[in-house]
C-alpha cells in the first residue's frame, strides 16, 4: 500500500518565516553584480534601488548611512546583501555595503563624490595645514603587512631616523578597509599624546583596491582629523579622495617619507657648505674687529698721553705760581717781614732772608 505524503500547510507568516530562515542558512549573505535602476532616497533615510542584469531585476534596500560611495541609474555596481523575502511577499535584497563595479563606474563614483565634497569645501587650499619641518612623533596608518609600509619605514629611517612611530594596523583594501581606518584615526585624535602628523598610505594597486580611500566617511575623517595628515596612497598617477581631503598629498608611500622628514645626509652636506662659505666671512670680521679694538687702543692710549701733558702743564704753572708766592722768595729779592703793631713805641720783628731783628716804633706816617 503505498504510504500518502502530506505537504504542511503554513499560514502566510510562518511561510515568510520558513523561508527567510532557509535564505539565512543558505545564504547568509550574498553578492549580488548587476546595473543600478531606479534609485531613490525617501525621508533622507532609506534607499531604494532595482539591481538588473538583461535576464532579470531585483529590488534592494538599504539606508542612507549605509551607502558609502553615491550611484546613480545605470552605474554597475556589486551589492553585498541578506536575501529576504518581506511581508508583503516581495523578494529584495536587504544592502550591507554597495562599491561600483568596473572602470567606468568606479569612475563615476569617483566624480559624482568629488563634486559634493568639492563643494562642501573639503579640498579646499584654505582649510589645508602645513607639516612640521622635522617632526618627532608620527602615527602611521596602514597594512604592516604591506610593500609600500615597508617602503616607507625603511626610507623614514634611512633619511632622519630617531622618530617616535605609532602604528596603526588596518586593512588597505575591501569593504572593511575605510572603517577600520577612520576608527585608527578616531584613536590617534583622541590620544593624549597626539602625534605631530598621521600618515595614511597604501602601494599601487587597481582601481577597486584603491576604492576604500575614495570612501566618503573616510574622506570626511581625514577631513576633521585635529592633527595634520599626510596621504600617500598608489603610484604617481592615482589620485584618491583621500588625497584630496589631506593636508598634505602625497604620490607614493616612498615620497610620504621624503615628504615628511629631511635627508641628514643633505643637511649634513648643506651645513658643510655653508660652514666654508661663512668660515672666510667669520676670520674676515674677526681681524676687522682685531683692528677696531687696536685703534680703539691706540686712540685711548693717546688721549690718556694727552690728559697727562695737559696735567703735567697745569701743575707746572700752579708750581711757578707757587714760587712766586714763596715768603722766602720775595725775601731772597732783598724785601723784608714785619710783624707787629704799627703804632709809635710799639716793638715789631722784622724778618729778612738772613736775620730776624726787633725794633721799637719811633713814627708812623700815612701814605
Amino acid at each position: 500500500m503505498e504510504k500518502l505524503q502530506i505537504n504542511p500547510i503554513f499560514s502566510v507568516s510562518d511561510f515568510i518565516a520558513v523561508i527567510n530562515q532557509t535564505l539565512e542558512y543558505a545564504y547568509p549573505t550574498v553578492e549580488v553584480e548587476g546595473e543600478v535602476a531606479s534609485f531613490k532616497v525617501n525621508q533622507g533615510k532609506y534607499v531604494f534601488f532595482d539591481i538588473k542584469d538583461q535576464g532579470g531585476s531585483v529590488g534592494c534596500f538599504m539606508s542612507v548611512w549605509q551607502l558609502r560611495v553615491p550611484i546613480e541609474d545605470g552605474m554597475k555596481v556589486v551589492v553585498s546583501a541578506v536575501p529576504k523575502l518581506t511581508q508583503w511577499g516581495k523578494f529584495s535584497l536587504t544592502v550591507k555595503t554597495v562599491r561600483p563595479s568596473g572602470e567606468g563606474a568606479i569612475k563615476k563614483s569617483f566624480e559624482l563624490l568629488k563634486a559634493k565634497l568639492d563643494a562642501e569645501g573639503l579640498f579646499s587650499t584654505e582649510r589645508k595645514r602645513i607639516l612640521p619641518v622635522i617632526p618627532k612623533h608620527v602615527a602611521v596608518i596602514s597594512s604592516i603587512q604591506a610593500a609600500g609600509y615597508a617602503d616607507f619605514i625603511k626610507i623614514l629611517d634611512d633619511r632622519w631616523g630617531g622618530l617616535r612611530v605609532d602604528v596603526g594596523h588596518v586593512q588597505v583594501q575591501g569593504t572593511d578597509a575605510p572603517d577600520q581606518i577612520i576608527r585608527a584615526l578616531n584613536y590617534f585624535n583622541g590620544r593624549d599624546d597626539l602625534p605631530e602628523v598621521i600618515v595614511i598610505i597604501r602601494g599601487g594597486g587597481s582601481a577597486d583596491d584603491l576604492a576604500a580611500f575614495n570612501d566618503e566617511q573616510l574622506v570626511r575623517a581625514i577631513a576633521a582629523s585635529r592633527v595634520p595628515t599626510l596621504v600617500g596612497v598608489g603610484h604617481e598617477v592615482d589620485i584618491s579622495l583621500s588625497d584630496l581631503a589631506a593636508d598634505v598629498s602625497a604620490s607614493t608611500p616612498s615620497n610620504a617619507a621624503q615628504i615628511l622628514v629631511p635627508d641628514k645626509s643633505e643637511i649634513i652636506r648643506a651645513v658643510r657648505v655653508q660652514i666654508g662659505s661663512l668660515l672666510p666671512r667669520i676670520l674676515r670680521l674677526i681681524d676687522q674687529q682685531k683692528q677696531a679694538i687696536s685703534d680703539a687702543i691706540n686712540g685711548a692710549f693717546e688721549s690718556i698721553e694727552l690728559a697727562v701733558e695737559q696735567r703735567m702743564l697745569q701743575i707746572s704753572n700752579l708750581k711757578s705760581v707757587l714760587v712766586q708766592l714763596d715768603p722766602n722768595t720775595v725775601l731772597n729779592r732783598g724785601y723784608a717781614l714785619i710783624r707787629g703793631a704799627q703804632t709809635v713805641g710799639s716793638i715789631i720783628e722784622v724778618e729778612t732772608n738772613k736775620v730776624i731783628l726787633k725794633a721799637e716804633v719811633k713814627n708812623v706816617v700815612n701814605k
